[in-house]
């Protein structure tokens, strides 16, 4: 259904599957799609150079990037559209870290992000891991929000000066939270 020029998910049927190679545009796109609305102005540089980094060091290897580190990565899907994505990798100390939890926005409001953190939860208990790692940033107010309703607990925060493929750096305050599953 199209309303207001934005696709209803509610009366979607939503699928959430592993990721498959063909995939690949979709992904890249949501991913690059994302972060460049999370951009603040000022950090515009910055966030494409990080973009760039996470295409090379990940998203454009989805496959061999979490299938090394014995992890996993999911899409949520509404037909042939992919509208959300999730990957865990392993973590320190019998943990998974959840990450590149994005859904796109025109899909945003409609409860995906809460079904695929609760996927994600699932599958690490699946795996008999009992604690699901995550971080975001500051200006994921969003993702904030969610983590705090389902029950994450804040380890701790720091300022982020590293480009990596997990963060943009340019002293971004990031969080870091942990749930014990059960």
């Amino acid at each position: 259904m199209i309303r207001d020029r934005q696709v209803d998910y509610v009366a979607t049927q939503i699928a959430i599957r592993l990721f498959a190679d063909d995939d690949t545009p979709q992904v890249r796109q949501l991913f690059i799609t994302v972060n460049q609305l999370l951009s603040p102005p000022e950090l515009r540089d910055a966030f494409e150079a990080y973009i760039e980094r996470a295409l090379a060091d990940e998203i454009d290897g989805i496959s061999a990037y979490y299938g090394d580190r014995k992890g996993g990565f999911w899409v949520a899907a509404a037909g042939d559209e992919i509208i959300g994505t999730f990957g865990l990798e392993p973590a320190p100390e019998q943990a998974m870290e959840l990450r590149r939890m994005y859904v796109k926005p025109s899909a945003r409001r409609r409860g995906i992000a809460r079904r695929m953190l609760q996927y994600a939860e699932d599958e690490c208990r699946r795996r008999n891991i009992r604690c699901l790692q995550l971080s975001t940033a500051a200006i994921q107010t969003a993702a904030l929000a969610l983590y705090n309703a389902a029950g994450y607990d804040l380890v701790r925060e720091e300022i982020a000066d590293t480009l990596s493929n997990k963060t943009v750096g340019s002293g971004l305050r990031r969080y870091f939270f942990e749930k014990v599953l059960r």
